[in-house]
């Protein structure tokens, strides 16, 4: 199977981050990395692969190598597993005019207009009690289309193609079905008799956390299929890219590297398994030892941040600085912020340059317009966790946190090839 029909796969199967998570986790133990639990005891050995999941959202994997970590450090690549969407409240039913809605938050910064007139379904996890009444979790997928968020009609609203504003409150509570106003439709019941269609012995659906996402699968698109068209490539398209590039150094790589997907980068990251919690730290410390071990190691490791990177729109041009357009299918861009938006420093920009510089992959360079704000990733947030020499970089896409992204179909083995040379090198400091 081709590189960008496995990355379509993926992203078709992991509608939130707890999917994203298992099918990594999936494909690693298929390779031959052994799944740890952080209550365990840990016995780690040289020459081997692990992978450890946090909340079933987040996830670490990494090879052990056969040198000694002090002196050869870590080669990290560091993704994010959720995205902007929809999320189900707590207490979610509206009934109004013989229809069945379900009230939503916003998760992240999502592009809200993309959302209406398509066909959604539900997925996410749901913790119920057994026959036994034993508290249980587990993940679900709606999988076909179960609801939508129609607009309003032109005809309604003259003024919409020039200025109409979402509010987020009124104007997205996706519609389920007709309600007859005799019926009590409760949500949670809904949750219980979808459980047990799915063969799933549940008594009573305790709660939940479950999202909206797009129907449509994935594609290759353009008139000579150039680029990849989905929802969550920020950022799963990273998560997978990782992935691949921890697979294809393999479980028995001299030098130890290690990838980590952490979830909530899209609210801030301050959670126990976002990039600003105690996670991989934990991971790490557990590996490498605490006190001067973990620095000297720290001191002699790389982080690569790969978060999704604005590509410059053709119909937008004057978004961007004019020096810094990248362009989809052109390479991996570099990002640099002046106020440590990104973590990247001239010497971590100069280490990826060469190494792209030797395997033949072009690379590009973003920086936002000095008017305009500048999002930010896990980059520096581990950065300043670890202490971890750090650069940001990212895959060039159009519509970032739409509800159907694009990226080109070059950039993601442009990348993997970079991180498969990174892996392999034996020294990542500059003398």
């Amino acid at each position: 199977m081709s590189f960008n029909q496995r990355l379509l796969d993926y992203l078709h199967a992991s509608p939130t981050p707890w999917h994203a998570t298992k099918n990594m986790q999936q494909l690693l133990q298929e390779a031959g990395f052994e799944l740890l639990d952080e209550r365990d005891e840990w016995s780690i050995q040289p020459g081997k692969g692990y992978v450890v999941t946090r909340n079933g959202s987040s996830l670490i994997a990494f090879t052990t190598g056969r040198a000694e970590y002090t002196k050869t450090g870590f080669r990290m690549v560091g993704a994010h597993t959720d995205s902007p969407c929809l999320q189900v409240k707590p207490a979610p039913e509206i009934k109004k005019h013989g229809y069945l809605q379900l009230g939503v938050e916003t998760y992240g910064g999502v592009l809200l207009n993309p959302w209406f007139d398509r066909d959604l379904s539900l997925a996410g996890r749901v913790v119920y009690t057994d026959s036994n009444n034993q508290l249980k979790s587990t993940l679900i997928n709606f999988e076909k289309a179960i609801a939508t968020i129609p607009s309003l009609a032109i005809h309604l609203d003259r003024g919409a193609n020039k200025e109409r504003t979402v509010n987020p409150q009124t104007d997205i509570p996706p519609v389920l079905c007709h309600l007859p106003d005799d019926d009590t439709a409760d949500f949670r019941s809904l949750l219980l008799k979808h459980l047990k269609e799915q063969g799933v012995a549940a008594e009573k659906v305790v709660d939940f956390d479950l999202r909206f996402f797009d129907t449509q699968a994935p594609a290759q698109i353009g008139l000579r299929d150039e680029f990849i068209a989905s929802a969550r490539l920020d950022n799963l398209l990273s998560c997978f890219v990782g992935t691949e590039a921890l697979l294809n150094a393999g479980t028995d790589a001299e030098y130890p590297f290690l990838l980590v997907c952490n979830d909530h980068e899209e609210c801030g990251s301050l959670s126990t398994t976002g990039a600003q919690g105690p996670f991989l730290k934990d991971v790490l410390e557990r590996v490498i030892g605490s006190g001067a071990d973990f620095t000297r190691t720290m001191q002699n490791s790389l982080l690569i941040s790969a978060d999704n990177a604005h590509g410059i729109h053709p119909n937008f041009a004057d978004k961007h600085d004019s020096n810094h357009g990248p362009l989809l299918n052109a390479g991996p861009v570099i990002k640099i912020n002046a106020n440590q938006r990104y973590a990247t420093t001239d010497e971590t920009s100069s280490l990826f340059r060469w190494v792209c510089e030797m395997e033949g992959v072009p690379v590009q360079q973003f920086v936002t317009r000095t008017d305009m704000g500048c999002g930010s990733t896990i980059g520096p947030l581990t950065s300043g966790e670890l202490g971890v020499r750090t650069l940001d970089v990212g895959l060039p896409t159009f519509g970032m946190h739409s509800i159907r992204e694009l990226a080109g179909t070059k950039d993601a083995e442009y990348l993997v090839k970079v991180l498969k040379r990174l892996a392999s090198m034996e020294q990542l400091v500059i003398s």
